[in-house]
């Protein structure tokens, strides 16, 4: 699944930044390797951020002609996709997380899409939960009012409209669409326009790097489209719940970054500050519902988890 020596260039370079999920890793590996068996040229490679469960030595074993880049510190999602995309030779690049599997003709209808379809910089598919449900990836570009919403205990209390408007829910799951972004858990881009606005910016370590990715392709004067002809299973979050801490810092920090470089410092600093209240609130409900009994374990690892939020300032 990766270039041989004196082939010529794939047509689709697939990189995977993985890091201790191997069993999803295989699964993952093996879906792709099935549109390699239907005649799509492709390279594999799979960028390791130090996993401990034996990732790197499956990959070698079982499938020796992936690349595997074994770093020695984690880089995150988008240092490793960075180290990926540079060495990709495929016409296409695409991003493509572990914990996914690509169903039966998806990259060859990716692929498709995007030779017939010039104007369109960066296709992404439809995701579906394991259960066959379609999973949300296609968004518009947040305002800061959906920031205040938006993956918050809030979120059940926003306005009506703001965050249907935001997650496109009012299209069907099944329309192909121009969209501002698609997530980053299978995305699909151009040679060209990553030579046009590079890589991914690593000032996101991860979360909202695909957002500001699209973004820097549609100022480029390209389109983003969501394509539910393709289809992908996405078991979600599977290596950011093994750091829920992280998980909460990461995610909060990222979207702070965003804003400020999209928005703004003003933007970005009251958007701290009200995240930050919001952790410290949860906090205190957490630590009086334990106080009171109520599921002790479970209320003692929010409160900790919190805690590490409040205290790393989403800074």
């Amino acid at each position: 699944m990766s270039q041989l020596p004196g082939a010529s260039a794939p047509t689709l370079s697939v990189i995977i930044v993985s890091w201790n999920v191997c069993d999803l890793l295989r699964a993952c590996l093996s879906a792709v390797s099935r549109a390699q068996d239907r005649g799509l040229a492709l390279e594999v490679i799979v960028v390791d951020n130090v996993s401990a469960d034996g990732s790197v030595e499956m990959v070698r074993r079982e499938y020796p002609q992936v690349r595997v880049i074994a770093n020695t510190e984690n880089r995150g999602f988008t240092g490793g996709n960075n180290q990926g995309l540079a060495l990709g030779a495929g016409r296409y690049l695409m991003l493509l997380n572990p914990d996914t599997e690509v169903q039966d003709g998806a990259l060859q209808t990716l692929v498709d899409y995007l030779e017939a379809h010039a104007e369109v910089g960066a296709v992404g598919p439809q995701l579906r939960n394991p259960d066959g449900s379609v999973q949300s990836s296609r968004r518009r570009f947040p305002t800061l009012a959906t920031a205040f919403f938006e993956s918050t205990w809030l979120q059940r209390w926003a306005p009506r409209g703001l965050l249907r408007r935001y997650y496109v829910q009012d299209r069907g799951d099944d329309e192909t669409l121009a969209v501002d972004w698609v997530t980053g858990a299978a995305l699909v881009v151009r040679r060209p326009v990553y030579e046009q606005v590079g890589g991914l910016d690593e000032d996101f370590f991860m979360y909202s790097e695909e957002l500001d990715w699209c973004r820097r392709i549609k100022a480029a004067g390209w389109q983003v489209v969501y394509l539910p002809a393709a289809r992908v299973v996405h078991h979600e979050g599977k290596s950011s719940e093994q750091a829920v801490p992280a998980r909460h810092v990461n995610f909060q920090r990222s979207k702070i970054r965003y804003f400020r470089k999209y928005h703004g410092r003003a933007a970005a600093a009251v958007l701290r500050v009200f995240l930050l209240a919001l952790y410290a609130q949860q906090l205190a409900f957490e630590w009086l519902k334990g106080l009171l009994g109520s599921k002790p374990e479970l209320r003692r690892q929010r409160v900790q988890a919190y805690w590490q939020v409040i205290r790393s300032g989403l800074r």
